[in-house]
């Protein structure tokens, strides 16, 4: 099967424009091949691999890490996709479990979302518990070097359920909600709650499942592809994904914004703006490296945000949005949509990176068995050496 690419990922793979792209064509540098879509060309990814390789004089650069080119998520300027369905329909659309077997690209299986048999889970912080429950389920898989992607799409399916009712048994003791989003929400909310709230609640955590199961080469997702690479099986890759989601600067931006939510309700919005600005020199929960227009995954959640809080909440969070907009800071992303709907349900500080963890899960699978398809250990950089005076 030949791998083709999109104009615009062509042309930014090549480090130019798309005229100077069409100018490569023209002159017979690089072929170009019709779409469904009349208005498209593709490109084979061989096809601009070897041009970029030209363009350097024939010389690999030492120094640069592989290039990645990947079938499982797009971002585009008009938001997110996810094996080219876009992000904010599958979200309002689709199950958590329903958007993982399309990164995953298998069939459903219901009896695969079953967890396994563990001890009485430990007092842990939630990141040291998720921790604790993929190094067990490791320990019990006991054919989990077969990286077979039917049995690795079977373990990482067992290996989400597992998470997820850890977690609920700390505080419920047991569960018989089905979906993921369900347990997770019980654990997340654990106090009675009315019938209608309970099921606005469900719907709202799976809709965060699936805003943040996969965002191309994050950096987790890259950590999680380098284990790939060297044939580590995928609780050790789901590990490496673990450590580097550990670290505050990411996969921690929404407790970060959550906590500017509750000085905002405690101090004010200007004052609790203003601290924030002083001691951080950032807004947490605003702006975004990728997105020039917006964080396309915002809105769903703000909507979700709406139908949850109370009015003085909705209140409070648009005037944090205007007064930031009237900064000119920069539009709000998936943090703050996370950090609005955890702190309007009375959810933990730390849920959003709950959230963000158990469902990136998928996408860092999704990743693992298409590194799995690719030369082993092809990231390896050069470093540049330098003597200190």
């Amino acid at each position: 099967m030949v791998r083709m690419l999109e104009s615009e990922e062509a042309a930014r793979r090549l480090g130019v424009k798309l005229p100077t792209l069409y100018a490569y064509v023209s002159r017979g540098l690089v072929a170009s091949h019709p779409s469904d879509d009349r208005r498209r060309r593709l490109f084979a990814v061989e096809d601009i691999e070897q041009l970029a390789l030209r363009s350097r004089g024939g010389r690999r650069v030492e120094s640069r890490l592989a290039s990645v080119t990947t079938g499982i998520t797009q971002i585009r300027e008009d938001g997110v996709y996810y094996r080219g369905y876009p992000v904010t329909d599958l979200a309002s659309s689709k199950t958590f479990e329903e958007v993982a077997d399309l990164l995953w690209r298998t069939g459903p299986e219901p009896s695969d979302w079953v967890p396994r048999r563990l001890p009485r889970p430990p007092q842990l912080d939630t990141a040291d518990l998720l921790r604790w429950v993929t190094v067990l389920c490791g320990a019990k898989d006991r054919l989990r070097a077969d990286l077979r992607p039917e049995l690795v799409i079977r373990s990482a399916r067992r290996l989400i359920s597992t998470m997820v009712h850890a977690l609920a048994a700390t505080t419920t003791g047991s569960s018989d909600r089905s979906s993921t989003a369900e347990q997770l929400a019980l654990y997340l909310v654990p106090a009675q709650v009315a019938v209608a709230a309970r099921a606005e609640l469900d719907r709202t955590v799976d809709m965060a499942l699936v805003l943040l199961a996969d965002h191309e080469l994050a950096t987790s997702t890259v950590a999680v592809r380098v284990a790939a690479s060297t044939r580590a099986d995928l609780y050790d890759a789901t590990l490496a994904g673990l450590g580097t989601l550990a670290g505050p600067l990411h996969g921690g931006a929404s407790q970060l914004a959550y906590a500017l939510l509750v000085d905002a309700e405690r101090h004010g919005v200007d004052r609790a703006l203003n601290e924030c600005l002083r001691w951080q020199r950032v807004l947490p929960g605003f702006g975004h490296t990728v997105y020039k227009n917006g964080d396309p995954r915002v809105s769903p959640l703000l909507d979700c945000f709406d139908r949850v809080a109370r009015p003085g909440q909705r209140a409070l969070v648009a005037s944090l949005i205007e007064l930031a907009r009237e900064h000119d800071v920069p539009a709000p992303n998936v943090d703050l949509g996370l950090a609005a709907v955890t702190w309007a349900t009375g959810m933990p500080t730390d849920a959003g990176r709950t959230i963000f963890t158990i469902a990136r899960v998928a996408g860092w699978t999704a990743h693992y068995l298409e590194e799995l398809g690719e030369r082993p250990l092809r990231f390896r950089a050069r470093a540049v050496y330098a003597t200190a005076k």
